[in-house]
């Protein structure tokens, strides 16, 4: 039987960055390739054994799961859905230790379907298929639900928080999820090219090529480059 998860509370930080140090009064110059300061996300949770964790999750993810399966990056509900739920996704090259009915079941029904990385699959069937694992990881092992209001507000008062619970605790996620075309096209770009390299050689065009390539619009009818 499906259990819930609850959700108290949704926390904005960053990775580390390798800031260069410089002395006071010195020019401030950030070099666009330094590694870091990325968003990430900390989302704070309690299993129905009463235990609790966070989990912890780059803001780029979303971008990831839009360009891997199509999702609209307007989308949030679905791509918060997916990113929530799919850490219950069984592993077939990691089985549980102990036989588990339910890992068992979403494995036979799920065993044909593609992934992100089947070539030759259109977007909509992937997506079709990763919903589907994410249905049922809700069936049979949880789904992700709020906590009570009246209880995350007496959670942050017992700490001395002066915040208020608000109605929903992912609405940190939901009122600030923006996801940059330009860097979910990049993503989509980098899993093109991951899928049709992985069991052939492919020549590279405009619109498909490896990571730090850069060619001219100039292309054969069929697709390579002139």
């Amino acid at each position: 039987m499906s259990s819930v998860m609850q959700v108290w509370d949704a926390e904005l930080g960053y990775s580390r960055a390798a800031i260069e140090r410089r002395p006071d009064g010195g020019p401030i110059t950030i070099d666009p390739a330094t590694p870091g300061g990325e968003p990430m996300w900390g989302v704070w949770m309690t299993n129905p054994a009463g235990g609790t964790g966070v989990m912890i999750m780059p803001h780029s993810i979303f971008e990831w799961r839009s360009a891997a399966y199509g999702i609209d990056p307007e989308d949030h509900e679905t791509l918060l859905d997916v990113v929530l739920h799919e850490i219950g996704i069984p592993d077939p090259a990691n089985p549980p230790l102990e036989p588990d009915p339910a890992h068992t079941a979403i494995m036979e029904a799920t065993r044909d379907l593609p992934t992100c990385w089947t070539p030759g699959v259109p977007d909509r069937d992937r997506l079709a298929a990763h919903l589907e694992r994410i249905r049922l990881v809700k069936e049979h092992l949880f789904r992700m639900g709020p906590a009570p209001r009246a209880d995350r507000q007496g959670a942050l008062e017992f700490v001395g928080s002066s915040r208020v619970a608000p109605p929903d605790p992912l609405e940190p996620i939901r009122s600030t999820m923006r996801l940059d075309p330009v860097r979910v096209e990049a993503k989509r770009m980098a899993l093109d090219w991951g899928r049709e390299t992985s069991h052939r050689s492919v020549m590279p065009t405009f619109a498909r090529k490896p990571p730090s390539t850069f060619l001219s619009a100039a292309q054969h009818e069929e697709g390579a480059v002139a």
